[in-house]
């Protein structure tokens, strides 16, 4: 099975350019950045999204995440930061590799957010519903 690129860069077969590394969590910053610094926080071994990558390493990469956030502040004098995760190609997923995006924000940046819309009448309190009815 071909690895996948993150997996190549993990193991050096792709140069990239990394600013922190332990024994399950890789990070470096991404190719087509936001913003200059924006980094990208994966597990060393290959999961495809969040819904596959154990709790404990999960944990452990939103520690790292933390840590990546603080240093690209403090580092590139970024406004401040937005945390993401794409799961799945309908959510934006292009590298099927779970990654968070570490990504710094300035002022006036033109960078957009989602827009938001609101709930129809019930709405909420059905999908509410449902959602705890899956929570295990």
């Amino acid at each position: 099975m071909e690895k996948c690129i993150f997996c190549q860069i993990v193991v050096g077969e792709i140069p990239c350019e990394k600013v922190y590394e332990d024994a399950e969590v890789f990070a470096f910053l991404d190719i087509v950045p936001v913003n200059a610094g924006h980094t990208l926080v994966i597990p060393k071994k290959h999961y495809e999204n969040i819904f596959e990558v154990p709790d404990e390493l999960f944990g452990h990469l939103g520690v790292v995440a933390k840590k990546v956030a603080h240093a690209i502040k403090d580092g590139v004098g970024a406004d401040g930061v937005n945390v993401a995760m794409n799961n799945g190609k309908h959510a934006g997923q292009v590298v099927f590799h779970a990654h968070i995006h570490v990504m710094p924000r300035y002022e006036g940046d033109g960078y957009q957010l989602w827009k938001g819309r609101e709930y129809k009448e019930h709405e909420r309190g059905e999908v509410g519903e449902k959602i705890r009815k899956q929570i295990r």
